[in-house]
C-alpha cells in the first residue's frame, strides 16, 4: 500500500478499518482518486451543492 494512502487513512481515523481489511481501504482509495476528476468544486464557497434542507421542503410535498 501507499504510504500516502496509508497516512490519509489514519488521519481519517480508519485506524481500525486499515488493521483489519488494507485490501479494502486501499481499493477505496483507489477508486477515490481515480473519479476525483468527477467532482465539481463549488465557486461560491457559501453556495448550498443542493436546496435546504427545511420541513414541508422535498418528497412529503408530494404525499
Amino acid at each position: 500500500m501507499d504510504a500516502h494512502v496509508a497516512a490519509l487513512a489514519r488521519a481519517a481515523g480508519l485506524d481500525k478499518a486499515l488493521a483489519e481489511f488494507p485490501d479494502d481501504v486501499e481499493a477505496a482509495a483507489a477508486q477515490a482518486l481515480h473519479n476525483a476528476h468527477v467532482i465539481r468544486i463549488p465557486t461560491a464557497p457559501a453556495a448550498e451543492p443542493w436546496p435546504p434542507m427545511r420541513p414541508g421542503v422535498g418528497l412529503g410535498d408530494t404525499l
